[in-house]
């Protein structure tokens, strides 16, 4: 099953219109990312290599003098108003059906200390959610060029990339790294983006695997992700402690890996380390690849990310697993679960003309497992965040 796409600018115009009883001033839109390879590399400070997608979400946007944000989304029932001058969302308290404004409400309070200040909006999605996908990222970043525009202020991307993180550490309690909400700011078109996540350097890497004869399949595995879940905690808090044993800033810093192996005792300790430290090895082994035009070759890239995330970080799940088997299978080149884990999304390489044949292949394997169907998006490296209506001015 595909994913349908968004409805035009107009209709969420329009929709916005008969919510607020007024027109709004601006749409914006940001988009998911996927992940190429660097998984759990990001809070160490280590290297990843994202791009954007063409599914994303929407914000319709006006401006208020009142200091309240009011959130509407067509995919939620609940519309949620809190004023942006208030504390933490996390530590507030909201019930389940609020829980997806913490983002855009999240991002209000951490950039009204940059003059920003209340808005009416209305949000639209076409990311599958709990697909690991980076829905939470877009809609922080749609919403923070929205906040922007409406009060006139001006903070350049890289710098409002690390502001909308913060607003999803501290506002919604989620442990991020800095990657998804670079990728949604600063991706373009047919690019990957090399993103150092310590010194928050980056640029853009040719990724065109049409031009090569490839397709990206994105396996949405209907197994929800949550990153505020237990596990993607309990992770990094074993990469901190590896770090902290070995006498390093983060897991980026060891340089000889049989060394630090050799000296961690606790063998759970000793798998993360090993796999932070080949997924680094891996990203910069992608970079190289793609610069030689050799797209193709990125299968046994991902093959050996999936089995490290699998093994050594333990952070896979069965659907996950039985994608990549089927796939690889059916003539991919290579696969591998994307995303935080423990639920989400994998990523499939393939030959165009073999596109179809994988996608049966997953189809069919989850149908002996009576599991249900997973869906599925095309990834074409896509451009990053914009103003949609009206057009932003050059």
């Amino acid at each position: 099953m595909d994913v349908p796409a968004l409805p035009l600018t107009g209709a969420l115009e329009a929709a916005f219109a008969e919510a607020f009883g007024r027109a709004p001033e601006g749409v914006w839109r940001a988009p998911g990312r996927v992940n190429l390879i660097g998984e759990h590399t990001d809070y160490n400070d280590g290297l990843v290599l994202p791009f954007a997608i063409s599914r994303g979400i929407s914000v319709a946007g006006a401006r208020r003098d009142d200091g309240v944000v009011e959130v509407r989304s067509r995919q939620a029932a609940t519309a949620v108003s809190a004023p942006v001058d208030g504390g933490t969302v996390a530590s507030e308290g909201w019930p389940a059906d609020r829980a997806w404004a913490a983002y855009p409400v999240g991002v209000a309070r951490v950039l009204r200390e940059r003059g920003t200040g209340g808005a009416s909006l209305l949000i639209d999605s076409d990311l599958p959610q709990g697909a690991g996908l980076a829905s939470s990222a877009a809609l922080e970043c749609a919403t923070a060029l929205a906040l922007c525009d409406l009060h006139g202020v001006r903070i350049d991307r890289p710098e409002l990339a690390r502001l909308a993180q913060r607003a999803e550490n501290e506002q919604a309690g989620s442990p991020c790294g800095p990657m998804d909400q670079a990728a949604s700011l600063l991706c373009e078109a047919g690019h990957a983006l090399m993103l150092d996540c310590r010194s928050g350097l980056s640029s853009r890497v040719p990724f065109d695997p049409a031009a090569a004869g490839l397709a990206l399949i994105v396996v949405d595995t209907r197994a929800a992700h949550a990153l505020t879940g237990g596990e993607y905690g309990r992770r990094r808090a074993e990469c901190e402690e590896a770090a902290a044993l070995l006498g390093v800033p983060a897991l980026r810093d060891v340089k000889d890996l049989p060394a630090a192996l050799g000296t961690l005792r606790d063998p759970v300790l000793r798998r993360r380390v090993q796999h932070v430290v080949t997924e680094n090895h891996r990203v910069e082994a992608a970079v190289g690849l793609l610069r030689a035009g050799a797209v193709a070759e990125l299968g046994a890239m991902l093959n050996a990310s999936h089995l490290s995330l699998r093994d050594q970080f333990e952070a896979s799940w069965p659907e996950a697993d039985a994608t990549v088997d089927a796939a690889l299978r059916a003539g991919a080149r290579g696969g591998r679960m994307v995303g935080g884990g423990f639920g989400g999304s994998v990523l499939v390489l393939a030959p165009a003309g073999r596109a179809d044949r994988v996608r049966d292949a997953v189809a069919a394997a989850y149908d002996r497992r009576g599991w249900p169907s997973p869906r599925f998006v095309d990834a074409v490296p896509s451009g990053g965040a914009d103003r949609l209506s009206p057009p932003a001015r050059p």
